[in-house]
């Protein structure tokens, strides 16, 4: 499985994230991303991967998981 994260320290509430990509992201009470799944299937990584690039403050990541998990 592959990780994908949002780093809330970088997001600025933009909603590029949840208005692009509904299958991944969804949004909370104040219109900042939240991931519907950190992790997702090689079949959604491509999508994921969309994800980093679509966000302009590079707030989400993709990365595989860190070992023992």
């Amino acid at each position: 499985m592959i990780r994908l994260t949002i780093d809330y320290d970088l997001c600025t509430g933009n909603g590029r994230c949840y208005e692009l990509f509904p299958q991944l992201f969804g949004d909370d009470e104040r219109g900042y991303g939240v991931n519907l799944t950190e992790e997702i299937g090689d079949e959604l990584l491509d999508m994921a991967n969309r994800t980093v690039v679509a966000c302009p403050e590079r707030a989400i990541s993709v990365r595989p998981p860190a070992p023992g998990d």
